[in-house]
């Protein structure tokens, strides 16, 4: 199922943000930091394993469910 890692990578992001643009922003470095570039991912991505592991590791480390 294409598009996985987005909709991960904004579920992780809208989750922590609430709404505060701010938060939005630092939680994007944050995963550019840990690696995974959320403008790389689009709609048509395939979904790689390695990747959604990672994104679970860090959702676990931010206090996000997924």
């Amino acid at each position: 199922m294409a598009g996985q890692i987005k909709r991960m990578i904004g579920t992780i992001i809208e989750k922590r943000a609430k709404g505060n643009a701010t938060i939005s922003l630092m939680t994007e470095t944050k995963l550019i930091l840990k690696g995974i570039d959320p403008n790389r991912y689009g709609d048509t991505s395939p979904d790689d394993p390695q990747v959604l592991a990672r994104l679970k590791a860090v959702a676990v480390e931010l206090g996000v469910t997924v």
